[in-house]
């Protein structure tokens, strides 16, 4: 959490203005019983209404003062606490960027989204209550006894018993409530998580009729957390009898004591109900540094999250480390592609997912790459733009590393479409300028047209101007995969990969973008990922893997004759002739 406190520093004068403000409008409450003594003391005693009028108006004026200062300390606290969050939020994401997939799988996509929403939120809400009541209520609290003594020595040896009395109470019930707040949160976790699932699984649920099943699981899950809630509620619920038990055996004693001390001539009347309001003011401030105390244990928990995500050092530094000049590489005969001896194994993992590829692909060639489910055909094609670094070997792109690029340098050269379609939202050019923002209308319609995407864009209402929801929901399968496809062709990249990126698509439409692409203007070199053997058969190469090995490789027909794995794929999708 310490870490964080750096983003307050353009804040600093925020930060020491609210608690200022703070300790000023606590000060002013600390004279409000002073003028009650004087109107009881003088005004009542002397039945003089015009003084009683006079210390009335000062007691508004107090008020109005300190409210002034509280809306100024609230004010400070809440830029401070605001711009605070704004630029730890945009440093974590800015970080979170840097990631390689290596990461993220690590770390894992919801566990980033609580940091950077719930977690920072509540990091926020502590550094907005820190700067207003942080100082306040040990101010007050404090102020309150110094203000006794000033009224009476042996009055105030009450308050220096009831303030350890009433700590004791309030602190011991929090240091057993907020480990058990946590567990609290945990179960929560756990019923959210249920929840979370029955909506997004809601279809699966009902088509295998589990709806009973889930009902249960999730009534068990939210009979725990309300057993834990009753829990600590009930420990909790301990903490307001017993301090108003001290307070008022306290403030019994003290009206006993006052009493006394009154009828003797060495206390006035109003100087005895000074000191009941300061007994109750330390009251209200100790329930209140007692909640306090619960938000700043939160948000340092958070706080901690936050900063763990941080920590996290990214597995690929953003420049490359060559030393070889752009036009040094132009002037290479080397392959567009080659993978030499390459291995991966994933962060964690027990065993190689990928083991001793090696192959090249030149420029212009199309690629097939073909296995069964697992067998290591995404892992393959991540590795050329770098989502994730090989373990041994390495992976050239015109004889040169691609670790000796810089991350933006390579990954202008590949334009690549994900297994999953995704779309963003806003309007169909806007997700199509992804690949290349400079793009006119032409070109995006050139590129639509490769995609077999032209009749998707002319169907709609405002053409490429049309509007397309959150993760493309109002397209369907097959127009999201020809879209996503016409946004990787708008970079006009050197190396084109598509993992699976047509399994929507019928063959006649997989047929026609495969010719196009063959056709294109600047020839990329094209890696096909595909468990149809019909849209790899006419590549200039395919290679079969089973298990991350290479278990073949060659043309369609090479294949049929010598690799048992691509002869037995080719033969489940058609009759053995």
């Amino acid at each position: 959490m310490k870490k964080l406190l750096v983003y307050l520093k353009d804040y600093k004068k925020e930060s020491v203005l609210a608690p200022l403000f703070k300790m000023l409008e606590a000060s002013f409450e600390l004279i409000v019983p002073l003028v009650v003594t004087a109107i009881i003391d003088v005004g009542i005693a002397d039945r003089n209404s015009g003084y009683i009028l006079k210390m009335c108006l000062v007691m508004v004026a107090l008020g109005l003062i300190g409210l002034v200062c509280s809306v100024t300390a609230q004010y400070f606290a809440a830029k401070a606490a605001a711009g605070f969050g704004t630029r730890v939020r945009h440093q974590l994401f800015a970080h979170i960027q840097t990631f390689s997939f290596t990461e993220i799988d690590q770390a894992g996509t919801s566990t980033l989204i609580t940091r950077m929403t719930s977690d920072i939120n509540q990091v926020q809400s502590g550094v907005n209550m820190v700067l207003r009541l942080f100082l306040r209520s040990p101010f007050i609290v404090f102020g309150s006894m110094i203000m006794a003594f000033t009224i009476d020595v042996k009055a105030a040896l009450i308050f220096v018993v009831a303030i350890p009395l009433l700590s004791l109470v309030v602190f011991g019930v929090m240091a057993v409530s907020i480990p058990l707040y946590r567990k609290v949160q945990e179960r929560l976790d756990k019923v959210l998580g249920i929840t979370r699932e029955n909506l997004t699984g809601a279809r699966v649920i009902r088509a295998f009729h589990k709806e009973e099943e889930e009902k249960a699981r999730f009534e068990e899950g939210l009979e725990s957390l309300t057993s834990m809630q009753n829990h600590v509620g009930r420990i909790s619920a301990f903490m307001n009898p017993v301090t108003f038990v001290i307070i008022n055996g306290a403030t019994i004693f003290l009206l006993y004591t006052g009493a006394v001390q009154v009828d003797t001539g060495v206390l006035t009347q109003g100087e005895v109900v000074a000191l009941v309001n300061y007994m109750s003011q330390i009251l209200v401030e100790l329930i209140k540094l007692a909640d306090l105390i619960v938000t700043i244990t939160k948000a340092v928990a958070c706080g901690n999250r936050v900063e763990s995500v941080l920590e996290i050092q990214s597995s690929m530094p953003a420049d490359g480390a060559g030393k070889r000049t752009g036009s040094e590489r132009c002037e290479t005969k080397a392959p567009a592609v080659q993978f030499s001896h390459v291995g991966l194994t994933y962060r964690g993992a027990g065993g190689e997912s990928l083991s001793d590829i090696d192959f090249s692909a030149e420029r212009g060639e199309t690629i097939g790459i073909i296995g069964g489910t697992g067998s290591g055909k995404t892992s393959l094609v991540h590795l050329i733009p770098r989502f994730y670094d090989v373990t041994r070997g390495e992976v050239l792109i015109n004889g040169r590393n691609v670790k000796e690029y810089s991350l933006e340098e390579l990954r202008q050269k590949v334009g690549i479409v994900m297994q999953r379609a995704v779309l963003f939202k806003g309007t169909i050019r806007e997700n199509l300028c992804w690949g290349n923002r400079d793009a006119s209308e032409e070109e995006l319609y050139q590129t639509l047209e490769i995609a077999q995407g032209k009749e998707v864009v002319e169907g709609k209402e405002g053409g490429l101007d049309a509007f397309v929801e959150q993760g493309g929901k109002n397209f369907s399968g097959g127009q999201k995969q020809r879209l996503t496809i016409a946004r990787a062709l708008a970079r006009k990249p050197e190396i084109l990969i598509l993992d699976d990126s047509a399994s929507a698509l019928d063959y006649a439409t997989d047929a026609r973008l495969r010719r196009a692409i063959r056709e294109m203007e600047g020839s990329p070199t094209v890696f096909i990922v595909s468990q149809r053997t019909s849209s790899i058969q006419h590549a200039d190469k395919i290679l079969v893997l089973e298990d991350g090995e290479m278990a073949g490789i060659g043309t369609h027909q090479q294949l049929l004759e010598t690799c048992k794995v691509y002869r037995e794929i080719y033969e489940s999708q058609y009759k053995k002739q």
